[in-house]
């Protein structure tokens, strides 16, 4: 399994992907990859590509759950450039340029300030993180 958290931390609540991605990561969960980056790029297709499954996790605005997770296909790419890829878009790549159709989902996580350049999250954000944190766990393991 793959997780792939993005954002840009120096954007306050932006950073929500990356913060997750940093947590996993420290879990050490068997059988779990991740990776964290500003923005989804045509490089995320290898390491997509090589996955069963993948959940890529990002800053959610105006929601009023915590989180949310949907499963995302190839076939949602929206616009396809070389600068920023949306999930669905690098899901296409795996898929064109390798073969692989890992099953795959976005994990929102809603945020409240956006914009402004500073580093952490707000405390919102943190409970937002903290509950979406709880729930990928359980979903990782009873999903292995």
């Amino acid at each position: 399994m793959l997780l792939i958290g993005y954002g840009n931390p120096g954007r306050g609540d932006d950073g929500l992907g990356q913060a997750l991605a940093a947590r996993i990561e420290a879990a050490c969960l068997p059988g779990v990859q991740v990776l964290a980056d500003y923005q989804l790029t045509v490089d995320h297709a290898p390491p997509v590509a090589a996955a069963d499954r993948v959940v890529f996790a990002d800053a959610l605005m105006k929601s009023d759950a915590p989180f949310e997770f949907d499963p995302v296909t190839a076939r949602d790419t929206g616009d396809l450039t070389s600068h920023s890829l949306r999930p669905g878009a690098v899901l296409s790549l795996a898929e064109t340029l390798f073969g692989a159709t890992p099953r795959a989902w976005v994990l929102g996580i809603t945020g409240t300030g956006f914009g402004e350049v500073k580093e952490g999250l707000s405390p919102d954000a943190l409970g937002n993180l903290d509950r979406a944190e709880g729930f990928i766990r359980k979903w990782i393991v009873n999903t292995a």
